[in-house]
């Protein structure tokens, strides 16, 4: 499924919710300054665009977060993958501690 495209009056409800504040770094978005409509939680963990996940984003910020978003995407999959049995098995045998040796007589 592809993720939605906003129209004009998607974005200008979503700005205007926050008053015109990136959500990031809380600075004022300029009036010809280019932002974009960020996800609070990552679209790719919850596939939520409803009004209470989206808010205004510098594009440098957006994109700094966004960097930031993937290790952690990332983890999420991993975690799940592990949990219903798709992620291989290591191949690699854990060592063991070594006993002591201990007189027995």
């Amino acid at each position: 499924m592809a993720r939605k495209s906003f129209n004009r009056k998607d974005r200008a409800r979503i700005f205007n919710a926050s008053l015109g504040v990136c959500h990031l770094c809380q600075g004022k978005i300029g009036v010809a300054e280019a932002w974009e409509i960020e996800h609070v939680i990552p679209y790719a963990l919850t596939h939520d665009d409803s009004d209470d996940n989206l808010r205004p984003a510098h594009v440098k910020c957006h994109r700094i977060k966004t960097d930031a978003d993937v290790t952690a995407i990332a983890k999420v999959y991993r975690i799940a993958a592990k949990h219903d049995g798709s992620w291989p098995k290591s191949r690699s045998k854990m060592p063991s501690r070594p006993f002591s040796k201990s007189r027995t007589a």
